[in-house]
């Protein structure tokens, strides 16, 4: 990369997370999309329409295209760890979608490939790059509120009966509900309570014959300076979080009418044999949209302080305090993508280095293995890979 030159970044893989990320490159003026890789020639030539970029069929093809700083993994999880070794071996910068990888030592060694190879390895998106949650961790830093005592994340949704890969809901292969939304989860409330999670306690849930997968989970997390987490997720497209969240769904649009169990009722018509995974291409291909009017709303997000709780709103934060309820205002015109997008630039160019590294990544998938563990043992799991977050003050003290 020539000093003064657009950061440029390949994607190699065109379901939703690779397209969703095309307007965040577009936005951020350091940064140019240079080439895209997908073994489907029809989809390539759909999402390249209009653009004079490389048209690429796999990884081996996307880092020898001209202009290609950087490569964007958004291939099936099992596939992770092969195609960040193979980009850093090129001397590309990285960022692979969560979960970064199928066990630790997978993920152990796509961190020890971008040390050797002296590149940025980041791990996203997750949830914790969205505006709000950012903003909560930089209140919570101010001291202002004093420590973190207690964090609840509740999200439901329709997520299993949704088009998936076969991968996507294995969870030897980093599929099911812990890993592609826990995985969220865990993020956002590592940011929020300082990283270091000491122990958790998991009880999932595998409740359709017809769509067996972990659709459901409770996980308990204590952390190494005191605070307490949950995070409770269920898939099965029942209740609605969005009814906890002023109507906003997790993209930051109001609910549609017919929103709740229309995915199951899809599922429950879907021919038997029928191609699921063209479904799932034809959802991908409808994945980019407008800028939506709200933020969006992972379920609900609830931190409790020493002086109030932080929630979020369709507009940022409510605070709570013995003032009454209060909304902090958070920039809309930003998405949790865009930071991505921010946050490998600014790691690049040498502004600031990523919070979100191959160390965080894998602290986050650790608790995703954990909490299976867990759940199948009914024991209790400590941890040994957790990190802090890197900047900032985070809580520590202990719950008196």
């Amino acid at each position: 990369m020539a000093s003064g030159e657009a950061l440029g970044i390949g994607i190699l893989g065109l379901g939703t997370a690779g397209r969703m990320l095309i307007p965040a490159i577009d936005a951020h003026p350091d940064c140019a999309l240079r080439a895209i890789a997908d073994p489907a020639e029809e989809v390539r030539a759909e999402v390249a329409a209009g653009r004079d970029i490389a048209l690429c069929e796999d990884i081996e093809s996307l880092v020898q295209a001209e202009g290609v700083d950087a490569v964007y993994v958004a291939t099936p999880t099992p596939l992770h760890a092969a195609h960040t070794q193979a980009a850093a071996a090129a001397g590309k910068h990285v960022v692979v979608e969560k979960p970064m990888a199928v066990d630790l030592a997978e993920a152990e060694a796509m961190i020890a490939a971008a040390d050797k190879a002296g590149v940025t390895l980041m791990v996203g998106h997750s949830r914790s790059f969205d505006p709000a949650f950012r903003r909560m961790r930089e209140i919570i830093d101010t001291g202002r509120l004093g420590h973190v005592r207690m964090i609840h994340q509740v999200s439901y949704t329709d997520w299993i009966y949704r088009p998936r890969r076969p991968e996507e809901l294995d969870s030897a292969l980093g599929g099911g509900i812990t890993f592609r939304q826990g995985a969220h989860q865990f993020d956002v409330i590592r940011l929020l309570a300082g990283g270091l999670v000491e122990s958790l306690r998991a009880h999932s849930g595998d409740w359709d014959p017809i769509r067996p997968a972990v659709g459901a989970h409770t996980v308990f997390l204590t952390f190494a300076e005191g605070a307490v987490a949950t995070a409770v997720y269920s898939g099965y497209g029942g209740f609605s979080s969005a009814a906890l969240s002023s109507g906003i769904d997790e993209r930051g649009f109001p609910e549609a009418e017919d929103a709740i169990g229309a995915a199951r009722r899809a599922f429950a018509a879907r021919a038997p044999g029928s191609d699921e995974f063209a479904a799932k291409r034809k959802r991908a291909a409808g994945s980019v949209k407008p800028a939506p009017p709200h933020h969006p709303m992972f379920g609900l997000t609830l931190v409790s302080c020493d002086g109030g709780d932080l929630r979020q709103s369709p507009q940022g934060i409510y605070l709570y305090n013995a003032q009454g309820r209060s909304e902090i205002e958070v920039e809309i015109d930003r998405t949790g993508r865009d930071c991505v997008v921010a946050e490998l630039a600014d790691a690049v160019l040498g502004r600031r280095a990523a919070l979100h590294d191959g160390r965080w990544g894998l602290a986050n998938l650790e608790i995703c293995l954990a909490a299976t563990e867990s759940a199948e043992s009914g024991r209790d799991v400590r941890l040994a890979h957790q990190v802090a977050v890197p900047r900032g003050e985070a809580p520590s003290r202990k719950n008196t």
